[in-house]
């Protein structure tokens, strides 16, 4: 039985989809947030030393990193319809944005709920002008010009495919949900990308997704 170590509104909903697409048997280990400081409770360094999510346990096997659990999953339980054939252009495409995801994708959407959080954040009032002025600056400066290079990137490459390997859906989608609901969170993702935007409609339509959502609980991205 496969457990998978769910954290609320975090990337581990992503592997309750990829394993509702696979049709394979898990349970939920479920995890809350500190309401102060957001992130995962102490307990999960019981499954992981680094007790952040998502995490899976299969038999005697752990596997973190939501890129790492993904390729396992589909090398031990798929059969042929979330990875395209290995040596296509569709699995290289496959590979990258499987990557792209979280070593590209994610780091300025971390920067500007980081610069947002200065900026808002309890400080001294005679700080606080200093803190805003220097997260907006960062804010207009990189941040931001960076969100719209990604989701100009984005936008271009579903231009030329449906899906994010090609013309197939696959677990690159499921990859790339997460930063694709944070920018529609916080990075300024909105209808003018049509692209984009169809294909976020296209992946909350999927049957696996809606009963993914309903197992792992209410879904919404920190801001």
């Amino acid at each position: 039985m496969i457990n998978v170590h769910h954290l609320e509104n975090s990337r581990s909903q992503r592997v309750l989809w990829l394993l509702e697409e696979l049709g394979v048997e898990y349970a939920i280990v479920p995890y809350r947030r500190d309401p102060k400081t957001m992130l995962a409770p102490p307990e999960l360094r019981r499954v992981h030393p680094l007790g952040k999510s998502p995490v899976i346990t299969d038999g005697d096997i752990t596997v973190a990193e939501s890129g790492a659990i993904v390729e396992y999953l589909v090398e031990q339980y798929d059969r042929g319809v979330l990875a395209p054939p290995r040596g296509s252009e569709a699995r290289r495409r496959w590979t990258y944005w499987l990557h792209y995801a979280e070593g590209s994708a994610m780091p300025p959407l971390l920067l500007s709920l980081v610069m947002s959080r200065i900026a808002a954040g309890p400080m001294p009032f005679l700080v606080r002008p200093v803190a805003k002025a220097i997260s907006g600056k960062v804010m207009a400066s990189f941040v931001e010009p960076q969100l719209r290079t990604h989701l100009d990137f984005i936008e271009g490459e579903l231009g030329r495919h449906e899906w994010f390997a090609g013309d197939a859906f696959s677990a690159a989608d499921i990859q790339m949900s997460f930063p694709v609901e944070a920018f529609a969170a916080r990075g300024g993702l909105d209808p003018s990308r049509p692209k984009l935007w169809g294909w976020l409609e296209r992946i909350h339509a999927r049957p696996a997704y809606r009963r993914a959502i309903e197992k792992g609980g209410p879904y919404a991205l920190i801001r």
